[in-house]
């Protein structure tokens, strides 16, 4: 009779170590998922901070582009105004949030192109300091952006996981989304001269 209840103690001390070190588990991994996703959310932050004094630069050479200057500035408005909560990373809040992103990055596009028609502008050192820091930034969204994915793809394959994922499904932890190539993405740009 003892040896038994020896046997089942130890069933049930291994039992409550794998939970608890598979919980654990899934909380440090959705701990890494949110901290990536703050990093998104930063270097996103660096570029709606940069557009201000973008615009102002622009807006000094160029008066009569009003209406580009505007849809940046409104593009931005909006893009403030999107967030999405670490804890609802879904495929849907991701695709609501890139989608005012890239509207940001559309707007900005034309303002650049409009830089071409003034060369005042293109030489000027402001200018050209915020641009290579634009630049910068859309690199480091780029990696951001990526590293995302790769933890949020190696957190998604531990909840998904046997045994892990019976845990998973207890405790509510559930897949986070992905960010996604652009839909426009694969058609190529057209090109005119």
């Amino acid at each position: 009779m003892k040896k038994t209840i020896i046997i089942i103690v130890a069933v049930l001390a291994v039992i409550a170590i794998w939970a608890v070190s598979g919980y654990n588990g899934l909380v440090s991994g959705e701990e890494s998922v949110k901290s990536a996703w703050s990093q998104v959310e930063n270097v996103y932050q660096r570029r709606l901070d940069l557009i201000p004094n973008l615009v102002s630069t622009v807006k000094g050479y160029a008066e009569h582009e009003q209406e580009t200057l505007e849809d940046v500035v409104a593009a931005r408005a909006k893009a403030t105004q999107i967030t999405v909560n670490p804890d609802q990373l879904t495929e849907e809040n991701i695709a609501a949030f890139q989608k005012a992103q890239g509207e940001i990055g559309a707007a900005l596009g034309r303002l650049m192109a409009i830089s071409e028609n003034y060369p005042d502008l293109k030489a000027s050192r402001n200018f050209s300091e915020l641009q290579a820091e634009l630049a910068g930034t859309e690199n480091r969204i780029a990696t951001e952006r990526r590293k995302y994915n790769e933890t949020a793809r190696a957190y998604n394959t531990m909840v998904r996981r046997f045994p892990r994922n019976l845990l998973a499904s207890v405790f509510g932890f559930g897949q986070k989304g992905y960010f996604e190539a652009d839909e426009n993405a694969a058609a190529a740009p057209d090109v005119e001269f």
